[in-house]
């Protein structure tokens, strides 16, 4: 038993079982026993790769995403460039680097990282080094004006409930005490949902799950608003699905995928992301949402064939074949590759009928439709 579990079972001992999203927090954010306050997740030593770790071909594209959304804007002469939950600051350096030959870009780009942790604050710090850069710790802390935002694998990371359909009813699935005290998964009868939501689980199969992400439709509703208002976009790109029932929750521990409850603290816990609804969200709050779309597709016409093309002509067959690797990686199809797992959502201003990246068919009401 880890230390958080013990701490766990004692509170739930106290004050009765938690819901999944409340257990989520404390294995992930827990001030001194949680994940992400205490380990280095990122990276080959860490428990999950992501695309910024993978290739500097992914930063480089969402950055020129970035300068692309900037110049549809009208190339305002001050606007914030911020990222969501930005790791080790990888994909910002090269968001960066690729956009510094685009005239007045960066000279216009108030940069700022989203982040509350100070140890990866530190971190972040040394791998933008030579670039301005302010922290806050959340966003509703992002300075005034223009936005463009991007955010990589941050929601998945956003706790969930869980809400089942049993033949009683709705019931939401709740973390408690099992057999010799360890814990357990239990249901919680009488659940109430908002009328859509409930619509759904209702007419869905028995034993069907619905994950409802609420920080997550907070985050959205809230950019909805800002870039309604101050003008901009913000591309949130993730792994999940566009609306769907299913149990979705996974922990990874020592890099390979573990029992939920097994090592609170300990171990990386993730869900799928609800595309649909962070969509619906943002539109009821004035943007307009574009996607989801593949990773693939996504970064394939921001020119990811290029890019490698370019990088592989002046590189050694042995950094040639990592490419090309690379490549494949970020953008195929296959299982244990990102290009279709992963998906792309845009946010942006109610006026702009045109993103970088998405075909004008993609707006999320088209799609819908």
């Amino acid at each position: 038993m880890t230390a958080l579990a013990d701490h766990l079972a004692r509170q739930i001992a106290l004050s009765g079982p938690i819901t999944v999203a409340d257990y989520m927090e404390q294995c992930l954010f827990h001030p001194t026993l949680g994940y992400y306050t205490t380990r280095e997740p990122f990276g080959a030593s860490g428990d999950f790769i992501t695309a910024p770790e993978i290739s500097q071909m992914f930063g480089e594209l969402l950055g020129l995403w970035a300068a692309e959304t900037w110049l549809r804007l009208g190339s305002p002469a001050l606007f914030v460039l911020a990222e969501l939950g930005p790791g080790r600051g990888t994909m910002m350096a090269d968001m960066l680097r690729a956009t510094s030959r685009v005239p007045g870009f960066l000279e216009a780009a108030r940069v700022v990282l989203v982040e509350a942790s100070p140890r990866l604050r530190q971190i972040q710090a040394q791998t933008v080094g030579g670039h301005r850069v302010e922290w806050v710790g959340t966003i509703d802390e992002l300075p005034p004006g223009p936005l463009v935002l991007l955010a990589n694998e941050f929601v998945d990371a956003l706790p969930i409930r869980q809400f089942v359909r049993t033949p009683e009813g709705i019931a939401e699935r709740m973390v408690g005490l099992g057999p010799e005290g360890k814990l357990a998964f239990g249901l919680r009868p009488g659940a109430r949902l908002d009328s859509r939501a409930e619509a759904r689980l209702a007419a869905a199969p028995l034993g069907a799950v619905l994950e409802i992400c609420p920080i997550g439709l907070s985050i959205a509703a809230h950019l909805g608003a800002r870039l309604a208002t101050t003008g901009g976009g913000a591309l949130l790109v993730d792994y999940g699905h566009a609306g769907g029932f299913g149990d979705t929750l996974q922990a990874l521990y020592r890099q390979a995928f573990d029992d939920v409850l097994a090592h609170p603290g300990h171990a990386d816990l993730t869900a799928h992301v609800d595309f649909a609804a962070l969509a619906r969200a943002a539109s009821a709050a004035g943007a307009r949402a574009f996607g989801p779309i593949g990773q693939g597709v996504l970064l394939e016409r921001l020119g990811l064939d290029d890019r490698a093309f370019r990088l592989k002509r002046a590189a050694s067959e042995a950094d040639r074949e990592m490419v090309e690797a690379a490549r494949l990686r970020l953008a195929g199809p296959d299982e244990g590759q990102m290009g279709t797992l992963f998906k792309a959502l845009a946010l942006v201003h109610p006026a702009l009928d045109m993103v970088a990246g998405f075909a004008p068919g993609e707006a999320f009401e088209d799609i819908q439709a």
